[in-house]
């Protein structure tokens, strides 16, 4: 079996340092952003770097100083659960441990929603994911935290996760939000302030990238990103991941044979988390698996994974645990089904993400108010 990790310049960022980059410009000592007497932090769900400039007529806001080398790399999984995680904690998956949307929680024998489920599927938010937030650093060190989103967001697990030590302000529309942000770094001088705006992931999702619907997403959070910054406020826009288009003869559902010593199947459609019987042959299920989907998925072990530095640089006993035996990662624009009844919404999604493509990794960073160069 050969893969090989898709290779990025030495010079590229990832998703991982960006608001640690923040958090060092509020003190002056960014090695990448001059001092600002507070920061925001805009993340747009879903939004990639090739998506951005494939549409910038329609982002004239977030495209007009955007240059070449504005982009970073997200996490793998590419998915909000692990990404958005790594953004604000400073760490990479291997180590705040949210490995995937959907993963196997080995001490109950039970997969796990790490997105929306935490109440459901009964995990604990502070010992599930204990890698201290940027929002508890900021704190330690005397800066106030503000976390702007929904307000059904305000009390959920995924929000205890990994907006702790921030203090939630609701606001509705995309506008409205960026508003209060600004509000907020405004008022309270030497702030750091998260504001998340995922209404271009929930088009991309339903309609497909490029889908009137998905543009017309893209133009309101342009529009809410051309308010004017407070004077000092130091703003950088970036997202979790990308997206690519799923055409339906690209939908691979797994046959009975497929799954065959199969347990549990995690992940999400475009990376998989497969978990093994405890008696299974682990060697021909590996062998089948990659034999099988040749061409649409690049099948690895957890070892295998682990080893190219997929999860990061340091992989935690806990985050090892979650990973799945075998990994299926779908190439091109391909993703992969289990055939479940609870895995008929998702096959009813045009836009995915979860893979190592660069439409699902490359993302804007974009410095906006007294980051603007």
């Amino acid at each position: 079996m050969s893969f090989m990790l898709p290779s990025a310049a030495p010079s590229a960022r990832s998703v991982v340092g960006v608001a640690g980059d923040l958090f060092a410009a509020l003190r002056g000592e960014s090695e990448v952003l001059p001092r600002a007497d507070s920061v925001v932090l805009v993340v747009i769900d879903g939004l990639g770097a090739i998506s951005l400039r494939g549409h910038a007529g329609h982002a004239r806001s977030l495209t007009a100083g955007m240059a070449k080398k504005d982009v970073a790399h997200s996490v793998f999984p590419s998915t909000t659960a692990a990404a958005l995680t790594s953004i604000v904690t400073g760490v990479w998956p291997g180590e705040h441990g949210l490995v995937g949307y959907r993963v196997l929680d080995p001490d109950r024998d039970v997969l796990v929603n790490q997105l929306s489920g935490w109440e459901t599927d009964g995990i604990d938010p502070l010992t599930w994911q204990s890698a201290p937030t940027i929002f508890e650093r900021a704190a330690r060190d005397g800066h106030e935290s503000f976390a702007v989103g929904f307000a059904g967001y305000a009390h959920s697990g995924f929000t205890r996760a990994t907006l702790r030590g921030a203090e939630f302000v609701p606001a509705t529309t995309a506008a409205s939000r960026v508003e209060a942000a600004y509000e907020l770094a405004r008022e309270h001088p030497g702030s750091l302030v998260y504001c998340y705006l995922p209404e271009v992931d929930k088009a991309g999702h339903k309609h497909g990238i490029a889908s009137p619907e998905w543009v017309a997403a893209l133009e309101d959070v342009d529009a809410a990103l051309s308010a004017r910054v407070p004077a000092g406020v130091g703003v950088v826009v970036t997202s979790d991941h990308g997206m690519v288009d799923v055409a339906p003869n690209r939908q691979v559902v797994l046959a009975e044979e497929h799954v065959a010593g199969i347990r549990h199947i995690g992940g999400e459609p475009r990376m998989l988390h497969a978990y093994l019987e405890p008696d299974a042959d682990r060697a021909a299920v590996t062998s089948r698996w990659r034999a099988d989907l040749e061409g649409v998925a690049d099948v690895l072990t957890r070892e295998e994974a682990i080893r190219h530095g997929l999860f990061g640089p340091k992989v935690t006993d806990a985050a090892a645990s979650r990973v799945g035996d075998l990994l299926a990662i779908a190439r091109g624009a391909w993703a992969l089904y289990d055939g479940t009844a609870a895995d008929q919404r998702s096959r009813g999604m045009v836009g995915q993400h979860g893979a190592l493509t660069p439409e699902e990794r490359q993302v804007p960073v974009i410095r906006l108010g007294a980051f603007e160069r």
